[in-house]
């Protein structure tokens, strides 16, 4: 009786870890990381340039978080649809950025491929 309980405790704490783990937001750091190894390995670019791509995500990534920050300080439930358009501006600032850094090739495979594979899944597994 008392390993059936353990047994039963264990498995609600793995539960609960793994759900609260599923809604952490990643650090800069981590998110950098994420897209450093995806591009390293699809492109094979030079240290100065990936020192580059490091450095326009990093930027992109924290005013991401800033722009989160501010559309949720309120406490009420974030309009997304404004976010979106207060995102779309650092969004295409990054974009002309890697395009200059990429190169039109590479920028292509990024935008069509890379980019696609990196969006968070959704319930019912479609991207959004």
């Amino acid at each position: 009786m008392k390993r059936k309980i353990i047994m039963a405790l264990s498995f609600m704490f793995a539960a609960i870890f793994t759900a609260n783990a599923q809604f952490q937001q990643r650090t800069v750091e981590e998110r950098v990381k994420m897209v450093h190894a995806k591009i390293d390995s699809a492109f094979k670019l030079g240290d100065k340039k990936m020192a580059d791509v490091d450095s326009i995500f990093a930027g992109f990534y924290r005013s991401q978080d800033k722009v989160r920050k501010e559309m949720s300080g309120s406490g009420e439930r974030p309009d997304f649809q404004a976010m979106r358009e207060k995102m779309q501006p650092l969004t295409e600032e990054r974009d002309s950025k890697l395009k200059t850094v990429l190169g039109n090739d590479n920028y292509k495979v990024w935008k069509d491929q890379i980019e696609p594979s990196m969006r968070p899944q959704r319930r019912g597994g479609t991207n959004q």
